[in-house]
């Protein structure tokens, strides 16, 4: 019984130590207008800690857009939109025209238009690296830094109506 507590204690000495070293070696990850203080924040993560304190407000005052790109961002869905697995992206205008507030979980981006040749409607943050691309019949979310799409098969309540109504093609068909 005492070789229980005796190792016990030993555990919870080196474990208390353990944590106490952690906590000092770690370091700020990014610069903010604001400190950020990981273990009294309810995010559940210390990299959604961070992205909750990133300003989104930062960027460049004097970026104007051209009549193409506001010419785009009048056709862009705006609200809450349902993607694949159950995760929905929110697509909100600002004030500044063109620019817009998407965020998808702990994620946030301040996006603007940017043209396509493909005629696809593209959204991009390049100071996150994220891009948002909306096509007649879904949308997605992806992170160019990262590599990976944040969401995917997204659909606005147009676009569902959209994906319905396509007819499908049988290449191997000689065309009529």
């Amino acid at each position: 019984m005492k070789k229980v507590v005796i190792a016990s204690m030993l555990v919870a000495a080196f474990a208390g130590t353990a944590f106490a070293q952690a906590a000092t070696d770690a370091k700020p990850a990014a610069k903010s207008t604001k400190p950020v203080k990981v273990k009294d924040h309810p995010a559940a993560t210390k990299r959604q800690a961070i992205e909750e304190a990133v300003p989104t407000e930062d960027f460049d005052p004097t970026d104007k857009l051209n009549a193409a790109e506001l010419a785009i961002a009048k056709t862009v869905y705006t609200g809450e939109i349902q993607c694949e697995l159950g995760a929905k992206v929110t697509i909100k205008p600002m004030r500044r025209e063109g620019f817009f507030f998407v965020t998808r979980g702990v994620n946030r981006f301040v996006m603007r238009p940017v043209e396509s040749k493909t005629g696809a409607i593209r959204l991009e943050d390049q100071a996150r690296g994220a891009l948002w691309l909306q096509l007649a019949n879904k949308s997605m979310l992806m992170s160019q830094k990262e590599g990976k799409r944040l969401a995917d098969e997204c659909q606005s309540p147009e676009q569902v109506a959209y994906a319905k109504n396509m007819k499908a093609v049988n290449l191997l068909e000689p065309a009529k």
